[in-house]
């Protein structure tokens, strides 16, 4: 069990009705959906498993539009050394496929890697220490407008961390990414 789990009581419930659930998959109409890849030095594996078995939440009616729950396995093999984690959604999608509950759980994730991380490590986010008035919501929406920027110069080489360097050094390079037209390819 995950010490993150923000809503342990519902974590516990669907854990337990996948527990149940799973010694009889058919008849409790459990959808699953296993993928495998080997990248960078590592196996992983992830399982999905849904069902539309709400009712057996206690108070489920809390959650508008409870449909499905959703339990995901990650297996995840490095030099060796294998982790595994659980994770537990709800969900509004009624027969909601597991493939696609998979899909939709990495391509999160996928979003959560590619800004927030771009911007924790590149721009230092969450080191800022502005807090008065709008100006911690304004220095984010610099951020991320910048971050558009540096994204949509074409053939520019390297990374974010290195364009952004590149925009102090390099005075042209800054007019080309300032007149640069994010989202409109």
């Amino acid at each position: 069990m995950r010490s993150q789990d923000n809503q342990q009581s519902l974590s516990d419930n669907v854990t337990s009705i996948f527990d149940h659930a799973l010694l009889d998959p058919k008849k409790y109409g459990i959808s699953y959906h296993e993928t495998s890849e080997k990248r960078h030095g590592r196996k992983e594996v992830r399982r999905c498993w849904t069902t539309d078995l709400v009712e057996s939440i206690p108070k489920h009616g809390d959650w508008a539009n409870l449909k499905s729950i959703v339990m995901i396995e990650s297996e995840r093999t490095v030099n060796g050394k294998t982790s595994s984690e659980r994770r537990r959604y709800i969900s509004s999608k009624k027969n909601f496929p597991a493939a696609k509950a998979l899909h939709a759980a990495r391509s999160h994730w996928g979003i959560e890697n590619e800004l927030h991380w771009v911007l924790d490590v590149v721009f230092r986010e969450d080191d800022c220490r502005v807090r008065a008035g709008y100006a911690a919501q304004n220095f984010s929406v610099i951020r991320q407008l910048s971050l558009n920027l540096l994204k949509s110069v074409p053939n520019a080489k390297g990374g974010i961390k290195s364009r952004r360097l590149r925009c102090a050094l390099d005075h042209d390079f800054l007019l080309q990414v300032v007149t640069s037209s994010p989202g409109l390819k």
